[in-house]
This record gives C-alpha cells, sequence and structure tokens, in this order.
C-alpha cells in the first residue's frame, strides 16, 4: 500500500508546474497506467472548472506530502484522499458535490500542511529570526534551490570540510532560520531574487545548481552543464541524482563540479530587486506567538492598526509589480506577514517595526501559509472573535498548484475578503467564479492605492 501512494504522490508531484521537463522519464513514469483523463475534462466548463481545482489542489498536497514524507511523516487521513480525489474526478458528480470535494481538498490539505510543519520543526528545529547576506564570497560553491530541507541536509553533511559555500536560492531560502541547519557554518547566505530570474542570474554562474523541486525555467546552454536535479526535477541532458533505496543520495557530482569551477574570483553582491543587500527570514508561528502579548497590545494601545498577509507565487507577468507597491504603501502602523516566492518582490525592503516587532515577517515557504493561519486562529482565540472578525487581510498571488491548495485551505476555513492576483484563474467558469465571490467574497486584486483604502476603510 506505502508503495502505491507513494507512486501516485510522486506522479501527482511530478507534474506540477515548471518540475519535469524530460518526456522520457515521464514515459517511464506514465507506463503500465491505466486513467481516463476524459472523465475530467469533459463535461460543461463548470465541472470541468470544479475539477480543475480538485485535481491542481491535489498537486499541490502531494508535493507537501512527499517533503514529509522523505523526513518519515505519513498520515493516513491525507494518503486516502489521494485516492478519494482522484477516483471522484472519474466520477460524473453533480456541481454541488464536487464543491463540496474542493473544500474538502483544502481541508485535507490543511492536515497535510501541519503534517510537514511538525515534520520540518521536529527534523530540524524551530525556524528563528535571522539575518541573511545576499553576497557571495569568493570561493568554491553550490546554489541549492526548490523546496527540500531533507535534500539540503544531505547536500550540507557531504560538502562540510570540503572548503565548499553552500547558498540558498528561491523557495529553499527559509532553511537558513532552522536551528539544524543554520549550524553548518558553510551554509552561508542565499544566492539571486526569484526563480523566474534565473536563466538572467545563472547565465555562465561558476558553480552549479541542485534543483531539488520546482521551478525549473528551461535550461540555458550557457549553465546546462552545471545544472543538477534530483527528486521530481528532471531536465533533459541534465544530471539527475537519483536516491537508493534508503534514501541516500550521493551528491558527489554536484561537489566535483563546484571544485572543477572554483566559484567567483573576488566578491558578488546581488541585492534584491529593490536594492536591499540582505534578507531577514524565520519568523514562524512559534516565533510570531511567542510575542502575541506584544501583538496584541499593540492593536489594544493602537499602535497596530491592521495585519497584512501578502504571499503566493511568483511569475513574470506583467502587474506583478503590484505586490511591491502594495507592500511599499502600507501604512506605518501595520504589519506584513509573507510566505513563498511572491515574497522577492518586497522582502529586501526595510519596513521598520511596531514597538520592536518588525513590520515585514518572512513566514518561510508556500506550505508555511500554515504559519499564518495559526498565527491568525490563535489570535482570534485571544480577541475571542472570529479570524474575519480580525484586522487582517490577504492579498494572495496565485501561479501554480502550490498556491491553489492552499486557496482550497483558506476557503474551507471560511476566511472572507481575499485579494486575489493579478488575475483570476483562467480555468475558474464565471458561473464557479461568482459562488467563490458570493460564499467568500474573493475580490480581483486592482490597484494598491484602491485596494489598501478599501481595506483600511472598512
Amino acid at each position: 500500500m506505502d508503495e502505491t501512494t507513494l507512486k501516485i504522490i510522486e506522479g501527482l508531484f511530478t507534474t506540477i508546474t515548471n518540475a519535469n521537463f524530460d518526456n522520457e522519464s515521464l514515459k517511464t513514469m506514465i507506463k503500465n497506467t491505466e486513467y481516463d483523463m476524459n472523465k475530467i475534462w469533459q463535461g460543461n466548463e463548470d465541472v470541468r472548472s470544479l475539477k480543475s481545482l480538485i485535481l491542481f489542489g491535489l498537486k499541490g498536497m502531494a508535493a507537501y506530502a512527499h517533503h514529509a514524507w522523505v523526513l518519515g511523516y505519513k498520515d493516513e487521513t491525507v494518503n486516502n484522499f489521494f485516492y478519494e480525489g482522484l477516483s471522484a474526478l472519474e466520477k460524473d458528480l453533480s456541481t454541488d458535490e464536487l464543491i463540496a470535494l474542493v473544500l474538502k481538498t483544502g481541508e485535507v490539505n490543511f492536515k497535510c500542511m501541519e503534517m510537514l510543519d511538525r515534520a520540518n520543526t521536529e527534523t530540524y528545529g524551530n525556524p528563528e529570526p535571522t539575518k541573511v547576506t545576499k553576497n557571495i564570497e569568493a570561493k568554491p560553491f553550490i546554489v541549492i534551490t526548490g523546496h527540500d530541507l531533507h535534500d539540503l541536509k544531505m547536500l550540507l553533511e557531504q560538502t562540510k570540510d570540503k572548503g565548499i559555500n553552500i547558498y540558498t536560492h528561491g523557495e529553499m531560502l527559509p532553511a537558513l532560520a532552522y536551528p539544524e541547519l543554520k549550524k553548518y557554518e558553510h551554509l552561508k547566505g542565499n544566492f539571486g531574487t526569484a526563480w523566474q530570474n534565473q536563466q538572467k542570474e545563472f547565465d555562465n554562474i561558476p558553480a552549479p545548481i541542485l534543483f531539488t523541486t520546482n521551478c525549473i525555467m528551461p535550461v540555458k546552454d550557457s549553465y546546462k552543464d552545471r545544472v543538477f536535479t534530483t527528486a521530481a526535477v528532471h531536465y533533459p541532458q541534465c544530471t539527475y541524482i537519483k536516491a537508493d533505496n534508503n534514501g541516500y543520495k550521493d551528491f558527489t557530482p554536484v561537489i566535483n563540479k563546484a571544485l572543477e569551477l572554483g566559484g567567483y574570483k573576488e566578491v558578488q553582491k546581488m541585492p534584491g530587486i529593490n536594492g536591499g543587500e540582505s534578507l531577514t527570514v524565520g519568523f514562524g508561528h512559534h516565533t510570531v506567538l511567542s510575542v502575541a502579548d506584544k501583538v496584541v497590545e499593540a492593536v489594544k494601545s493602537g499602535a497596530l492598526k491592521h495585519i497584512f498577509l501578502v504571499g503566493g507565487c511568483d511569475g513574470a507577468k506583467p502587474g506583478r509589480n503590484y505586490y511591491t507597491e502594495f507592500v511599499k504603501q502600507t501604512p506605518k502602523n501595520t504589519l506584513v506577514l509573507t510566505c513563498a516566492c511572491g515574497k522577492y518582490r518586497f522582502n529586501d525592503l526595510e519596513l521598520g517595526d511596531i514597538n520592536g516587532i518588525p513590520r515585514l515577517l518572512d513566514l518561510g515557504q508556500c506550505n508555511d501559509a500554515y504559519s499564518g493561519i495559526k498565527i491568525a486562529v490563535e489570535l482570534a482565540k485571544v480577541f475571542n472573535c472570529g479570524v474575519n472578525d480580525l484586522p487582517l487581510s490577504i492579498v494572495l498571488s496565485w501561479y501554480e498548484q502550490k498556491a491553489v491548495c492552499v486557496l482550497l485551505t483558506l476557503l474551507y476555513l471560511g476566511i472572507q475578503n481575499i485579494k486575489l492576483g493579478p488575475s483570476l484563474p483562467a480555468f475558474v467558469s464565471p458561473n464557479v467564479l461568482n459562488v467563490l465571490v458570493d460564499k467568500f467574497k474573493i475580490a480581483p486584486t486592482t490597484t494598491p492605492e484602491a485596494d489598501l483604502k478599501e481595506i483600511l476603510t472598512k
């Protein structure tokens, strides 16, 4: 049963956005499988829309389940739902039945995110506030990107005392806040900015890049010889690092490439998109809730008027600078919580603090939306009100399946008035969108100025 479940999880994970570009590996994976995809895509547009929400939610949840699985954490409810959800997509279900399944996908994903949070914190400790440099030292180094902390830990073990520095990239950035990972002195900082800039930032890089999960952009010839992939990530003509039967991965080819290339000859400064030379990470729910009394005091005194959760996936589509401008324009008496790769639009900004609490709090990866939810739920308990009654607004950027499953979790929890952008998902039909608007008051983003005015004058 475990073997079959893992194959399902790996299959869903492999087909997530920008993970596998290798047709041969995909053919091997789908050999001897039978699943009628026409059952998903046939039918009216509302049925296709709802089934798409469920399927994309399952894909995002599979990524989270896989990260937990490699650390030895599994959940029967989560695993069983992969079977339930996929089998339901083949059935002729009513719109009401599909809407119920959409919300159940969000419910199970919440349990999955909680499991992954527990797996990461019990394995690597609770994240702690950590200042991260964006400067790259003049010596051999390896860039590791993606979401899988287990792969990073193996790489750190295999590179210690070898004169090689390790830099995170993209969604691996939050790893620098975990005590059991940051204790490795050669885990130095973060390379570059968001995933969609990798073709420019990796151009002729004098170091190898290890992709542990999505997102990998089409690889340019100028650095194809130094790209290594593992887990769900495959790319033609790039070396794939496979795990043995015990889950161990030998990163010797990556290490040898780092020593061969030698790194930069002098220190490189790689500021963020707003010019910042450092980032601060590590504000998970454990850290934020440890100062909950200060947050409550700030709200009661009027020093803190509102909390924004601005997060989600990033991309290259025009209009995503909305999130940079939105955060820049948030009043000084507000906090901004953020998670996922969308934060690269503004995570190098210096926003100051409120009574010693930094105004910009990086919760972590996309799955760390769980931290944001937990913070909101606990604050609601303190104020003896519902989450929707808190001075809290969610501004979400969507791009791929993980953002979909996080959105479904927010809907399951009944959280309303979510701003979603920079454009609404194309696979959501007008009728389904109307349901989301009527029931959950989801609204598209407009302009930073107009949205801030609307939120703060309610």
